[in-house]
């Protein structure tokens, strides 16, 4: 990973280190990175430099700087921890008893390291298994650095992803068949790109062609929901973004099958037709789950019409593609599709620093608020003074004129310097419940915590994100880090 360059030559790639539950090494895993971190803070504190990527500063000093550390649990795990049972390491090789330990205990170390480090997060191994469409190949062992992409070992995916405001019309309403033709034209162009890209491997090349996974995604749903008047912390805006998901995914293997019709499936369809067949029509299943009351009909209606038709398509001609969504982090692309609001994050802060990786900061104030005041009938005099409160404050808290019933529309993940709203640390894991039924992969996006968050609140966050159905969760605690690269 450090050989491997982002963008070239600045960053150095992330890798990602996953050890299961029951491996007897689990304890020391659990706190390794946090152990490192303590490290850090006292390089820091000896007057070592504090930011990332500075050769001979405190981070460059310790170890797994650019590794994301993660736990891989089974249901059985969880549901060990859940009425305080046991829980039996296994040795590797042989598969034989090692160690009995308190699976609490096990979870309780887990979050104390979270809350000290941000790591390690969880992956919900029997989840993540039970939504695979080639299992008659192998099993899912892993993910990617980020966490969005899973899928068989020695695979890659190809990501694309829209930004969600540019489907928003002049009417203010979502253009559903604008957006449909854009998840075609993706889907075809990602699929083009697998026999024109290159690989790292011989065995990356052959699976990626014989099972062609793609990873389609969007970026700017906080703003999107803050444009419609709908907090990110809310039924209505869990809704509105899981039939916007249920459409991408379902019009992306509908392309998938229309593909297959023509140029046949993809290599290894056959041994795992049924099993895939059986995970399109969960995600099937799942649309007529969405809450309709809180979605306009036309998009409620076009979810269930693409479900219906990328089932039927499929169960005829097969899918192109083992997998077609994913919801990545959209970091540096999101700023250069314009977007204030990256992958499924709500806004950070309506006023944020980023810190560049060359040295130095730049201010980002979300562009997105004149344009949602204005819809909510301010006035222009008005806006212009919420606008000016925003600038001064770097908050919308206590700005005049503004409605106590509209605040929550603009809450962000971290509360601002001088304010007190953020979202609650479940209204990230509830967002992630709402959409991950409608994609192939999981979900890049970090469950934020305030400062004074404890480590028994990381631990429940653990326990409901496994209780609503996500695949991978994670956590950051503001301020754990000594450096962080968005801050308010």
């Amino acid at each position: 990973a450090g050989v491997i360059k982002s963008g070239g030559k600045t960053r150095r790639a992330a890798k990602m280190v996953i050890l299961n539950a029951e491996h007897p090494d689990i304890v020391d895993f659990v706190h390794s990175k946090a152990d490192e971190e303590r490290k850090a803070w006292a390089l820091i504190d000896a007057g070592y430099e504090g930011a990332f990527n500075v050769r001979g500063g405190a981070y460059d000093s310790v170890f797994f700087q650019n590794a994301n550390h993660s736990v891989r649990v089974t249901d059985e795990f969880m549901k060990a921890v859940a009425e305080d049972g046991d829980w039996q390491t296994k040795y590797v090789l042989t598969g034989e008893p090692c160690e009995t330990l308190r699976a609490r205990d096990v979870m309780k170390q887990m979050a104390e390291a979270a809350w000290q480090c941000g790591d390690p997060g969880i992956q919900f191994d029997t989840t993540v298994n039970d939504w695979h469409t080639c299992p008659n190949t192998a099993r899912i062992n892993a993910s990617n650095p980020c966490s969005e992409y899973m899928f068989l070992d020695d695979t890659a995916c190809n990501l694309a992803s829209l930004n969600l405001m540019k489907f928003v019309g002049e009417d203010g309403e979502f253009d559903v068949q604008d957006f449909r033709a854009a998840c075609r034209t993706l889907i075809t162009a990602q699929e083009i790109l697998v026999d024109n890209a290159s690989y790292p491997t011989p065995a990356i090349d052959r699976n990626s062609h014989d099972f062609r996974p793609l990873g389609l995604g969007y970026a700017n749903l906080g703003v999107l929901l803050m444009d419609r008047g709908l907090p990110y912390d809310s039924d209505e805006g869990r809704a509105y973004a899981a039939a916007v998901t249920a459409l991408m995914h379902g019009e992306a293997y509908a392309q998938s099958a229309r593909v297959s019709s023509s140029v046949g499936p993809f290599g290894g369809y056959e041994p795992n037709a049924e099993p895939m067949l059986r995970v399109i029509d969960k995600h099937r299943k799942h649309s007529h789950m969405i809450d309709s009351s809180a979605v306009p009909k036309q998009l409620m209606q076009a979810v269930h019409d693409v479900w219906d038709e990328a089932y039927a398509l499929g169960a005829q001609h097969g899918y192109r593609n083992s997998q077609v969504t994913v919801l990545a982090p959209t970091g540096t692309i999101g700023f250069m599709m314009d977007c204030d609001t990256t992958g499924i994050e709500p806004d950070i802060a309506l006023v944020k620093y980023k810190k560049l990786v060359g040295g130095g900061v730049m201010k980002i104030v979300n562009q997105s608020v004149p344009r949602v005041l204005q819809k909510l009938g301010y006035g222009e005099a008005e806006v212009e003074e919420i606008l000016r409160y925003i600038d001064e404050k770097e908050m919308i808290e206590g700005a005049p004129h503004l409605k106590d019933e509209h605040v929550a529309i603009f809450d962000c993940a971290f509360p601002p310097r001088d304010g007190e709203r953020s979202i609650h640390y479940m209204g990230h894991i509830k967002m992630m419940a709402a959409v991950q039924p409608f994609l192939s992969g999981a979900i890049s996006k970090t469950v934020n915590m305030p400062t004074e968050a404890s480590a028994d609140e990381i631990g429940n966050a653990y326990i409901e994100s496994w209780k609503l159905g996500l695949k991978a969760v994670a956590v950051y605690r503001d301020g754990c880090k000594r450096s962080q690269p968005l801050s308010t």
